[in-house]
């Protein structure tokens, strides 16, 4: 049941998920503020800024592999007699 909680993403997949979802929420208002204004319908403008939210959550909140293509490597964990000070030896 853990693995089904445990999401893992790298920090160069955090950039990419903020740079996606910056890119495609301004691209979807900034089209539904342009399909409504010619159109004189602010129920479309919703609609497709409201779309394009949807569509941002299902590119940017899963963690897709391309999310993890850079794990991170974490150092070896110290045992208790490496980590004891050398002076008082």
């Amino acid at each position: 049941m853990s693995k089904w909680f445990e999401w893992r993403i790298d920090f160069e997949g955090q950039k990419r998920c903020e740079i996606i979802s910056q890119v495609t929420i301004i691209l979807f208002a900034v089209i539904g503020f342009a399909y409504g204004f010619l159109n004189q319908d602010l129920l479309a403008t919703m609609k497709i800024y409201f779309g394009g939210i949807i569509f941002t959550s299902i590119l940017t909140l899963p963690p897709w592999p391309y999310y993890n293509k850079h794990p991170v490597q974490w150092l070896p964990e110290i045992s208790d007699k490496e980590s004891e000070d050398p002076k008082k030896m």
